[in-house]
């Protein structure tokens, strides 16, 4: 019987060429099947440097399989060599398995700097950061030095980790090492330290040698995060002078971002320009970049043109054009984009939705409000708080608080944006009380109030009018330390004027240390909405000397100031040197507060002539024929009036107060068919009429009377002694009142 033949040792060197061959082309599957083939042809393995091109094969292809191989490897003895062992735990690693890596390492009786980076890169790879840095910490105590790859990773861990003290440590062994003159590690560095110290970054990029466009990209990107926009563009333009150095897609996408945080839309045309030079014009990222730009600079026009143009967009460029529309109010073209998108099979996620609500707040759309609502639950966003804050202050601006009180009492988790927008939910709705016990519950509940928070309970007890709970509303913004906030004590101004209490917003408006023409503009409104209109003038002028210019909203305050105090040459004057000394263009509202000025006044031809002067491009509004048709009740002018009562009904149809207004000024004139007839109208046009009421203080609190209501619970005794009252006009006109009580 012949005995089996046994394949030649010359054999092997052959196996060996093939296999490296298929491994440095990365055919990894026939990097197995040849070692397959080579072990089924019984050729005997004494050479183990075979082995790291199969185990390299394995952690792509097979854990099992590579496990297997290690067994093996175990049995022939040849887990002793240092290159088997280094491959084995990068097999390991690679594959996940950090435990059995350890192990190997552990079993490893010659170590050199490869097992060590091996190691350190794994760890780290896999996102294990705090275990990779102490593997290099380990290493260096060893003495083992890390390649430039390893070192790479362990300074984007500090970076990661926002390490600050190792982040210096890894920089001095960097130089101390000589590591310093390699490219990507000084980038590295340079992007360590632009995470949050943009000072030691700049420090390290003056004493750079070497910069290239990942450098130069660094300190634009940098310095945009760190807020400093101004900075970051004059980098990019130091950029642009230096020879050599191409621009990339992702400084050009810092670049417009730092346009878009500065609002300087000139410059981010001129990127744009720059961008359709180079050839980035259809990059996705720049494109969505130049839609947020565009758009936050207030040009939604040629936001939509650079959308139509991006050839393959993604969810980000629709939500981007669709935030653009909903911040320039143009809420039509988002709900009509929004149709685009259901046509062209696009999902909404949840910055959409947010998006949508914004248009249904606008057009108060209830109905489309529920819609979205049912769309929320079906694709399970309901555990997204932006997107439930968004939906309650959605219900809450359709007039369906309720609803919104509903959903927020369901919340799971509640943040200070949840309570803030319930608040103003009731704020909005007239629902001061409610605001008021959901601040209280907010309290309880020990949620961190923020300056949002107190300004809607300031507003609430501004609705309010109660001077009591006014103060106390004031206390807790000084207790939280934010009455110094400009939009704080400002609010706080407000609300005191409002509670018709002027001598606490004056020193409310002393005690805000950095006042800016808001503030000032507030103050002079209180001043005018309480009748001290010489005040109010005084004030303007302070405010100028401070160096604090006007705006229209400063203008017009001074003007409604002029009108309720009856200053009417004042007026008359401010008006016509708005321009000229205050570079201020007149609005319609400033139109608007000259015709009440005026028609208060009885000057309602002069009125009438500044209608007609109102300049190209306006048209009088609701608000100016209102104006106009009050001063002609008041004075009687009937001729005036049917002219405003036309153009006033055929802009606000749905309006009972321009119905009111009509009937009463033709009741004044004795014309009592055509007040009838006004007042028939809205019953015929269903117009809904809303009630006035009058604010009394009592004992400082604001006791409000609604006209028709019941419910008050002194309201009999209230009607009982007006009827008395008017009994006793009827019987003497002449007779005092207080005659008539007795």
């Amino acid at each position: 019987m012949r005995s089996p033949t046994i394949p030649s040792v010359s054999k092997v060197p052959n196996w060996l060429s093939r296999i490296e061959v298929s491994s440095s082309d990365g055919k990894w599957e026939k990097v197995l099947s040849q070692y397959r083939e080579m072990k089924n042809s019984g050729v005997r393995i004494a050479d183990p440097s075979i082995f790291p091109s199969i185990l390299k094969a394995c952690s792509f292809l097979s854990f099992s399989r590579g496990k297997s191989i290690h067994a093996g490897l175990i049995k022939q003895g040849f887990e002793w060599f240092t290159s088997v062992g280094n491959s084995t735990l990068d097999f390991y690693l690679k594959c996940g398995d950090l435990g059995s890596s350890l192990g190997v390492f552990n079993q490893l009786r010659s170590r050199d700097s490869v097992s060590w980076n091996i190691m350190v890169h794994g760890f780290l790879v896999q996102g294990s950061l705090q275990e990779g840095l102490q593997w290099f910490l380990n290493a260096r105590v060893a003495g083992f030095e890390p390649n430039t790859s390893t070192l790479v990773l362990v300074i984007q861990a500090c970076q990661r980790l926002r390490a600050k003290l190792e982040i210096m440590k890894v920089h001095g062994y960097i130089i101390q090492a000589g590591f310093l003159t390699i490219g990507s590690v000084q980038n590295s560095m340079l992007s360590a330290y632009a995470e949050d110290d943009m000072e030691s970054a700049q420090r390290m990029f003056d004493e750079m040698c070497d910069k290239d466009v990942i450098s130069w990209s660094v300190m634009i990107g940098g310095y945009v995060r760190s807020e400093e926009a101004e900075i970051g563009l004059q980098v990019f333009l130091e950029m642009v002078s230096e020879v050599g150095i191409e621009l990339d897609g992702i400084v050009m996408v810092s670049v417009l971002k730092a346009c878009t945080s500065l609002g300087d839309w000139i410059m981010g045309t001129v990127i744009h320009g720059l961008v359709i030079i180079r050839g980035f014009g259809f990059d996705l990222y720049i494109g969505n970049s130049l839609i947020d730009m565009y758009s936050k600079c207030y040009d939604a026009d040629s936001a939509f043109k650079v959308f139509n143009e991006i050839s393959q967009r993604n969810n980000v460029s629709w939500n981007s054009i669709l935030s653009g529309f909903v911040l320039n109010k143009k809420h039509l073209e988002a709900l009509s984009l929004v149709y685009s998108m259901v046509k062209e099979g696009i999902k909404a996620d949840e910055v959409t939705l947010v998006n949508i609500l914004q248009a249904c707040k606008f057009f108060v759309q209830p109905f489309m409000c529920k819609s979205v609502h049912c769309v929320i639950m079906r694709r399970g966003y309901e555990s997204n708080e932006l997107v439930l804050n968004s939906l309650i202050d959605a219900y809450a601006k359709c007039n369906l608080v309720e609803l919104a009180s509903e959903l927020f009492d369901g919340m799971e988790r509640r943040d200070v944006v949840s309570w803030s927008t319930m608040i103003a939910g009731f704020n909005y709705c007239g629902r001061t009380n409610e605001a008021i016990a959901v601040f209280h519950q907010m309290t309880l509940a020990q949620e961190k109030l923020n300056v949002v928070t107190i300004i809607n309970l300031l507003e609430a007890c501004s609705t309010s009018a109660e001077l009591r709970r006014s103060k106390w509303a004031h206390g807790i913004s000084i207790r939280c330390g934010l009455d110094a906030q400009v939009a704080v004590g400002t609010a706080i101004v407000e609300m005191y004027s409002k509670c018709g209490a002027i001598e606490d917003s004056r020193k409310a408006f002393e005690q805000i240390p950095k006042r800016n023409v808001v503030t000032w503009s507030a103050m002079i409104a209180a001043y005018g909405m309480n009748g001290f209109a010489r005040e109010a003038l005084a004030l303007l002028t302070e405010m100028k000397q401070e160096g604090v210019e006007p705006n229209a909203v400063t203008a017009l305050s001074v003007l409604s100031a002029c009108s309720h105090g009856g200053l009417v040459e004042e007026g008359l004057y401010f008006f016509s040197s708005m321009v000229q000394d205050h570079g201020v263009e007149p609005g319609l509202e400033h139109y608007s507060c000259m015709v009440d000025m005026l028609g208060r006044a009885g000057k309602l031809d002069i009125a009438m002539d500044l209608i007609n002067k109102i300049p190209e491009g306006f048209e009088a509004g609701a608000s100016i024929w209102g104006a106009l048709l009050s001063a002609c009740r008041s004075h009687g002018n009937g001729e005036i009036g049917a002219g405003a009562i036309s153009h006033l009904l055929e802009l606000e149809p749905w309006n009972s107060a321009g119905y009111f207004l009509a009937s009463n000024m033709y009741a004044s004139n004795g014309l009592w068919m055509n007040a009838a007839r006004m007042r028939r109208l809205v019953k015929e046009r269903e117009v809904r009429v809303v009630a006035g009421y009058s604010l009394v203080h009592v004992n400082n609190r604001a006791c409000r009377f609604l006209a028709g209501e019941s419910s008050h619970p002194q309201a009999g005794e209230i009607r009982s002694l007006v009827d008395h009252l008017h009994g006793c006009m009827k019987i003497d006109e002449n007779l005092p009142i207080i005659e008539c009580c007795s």
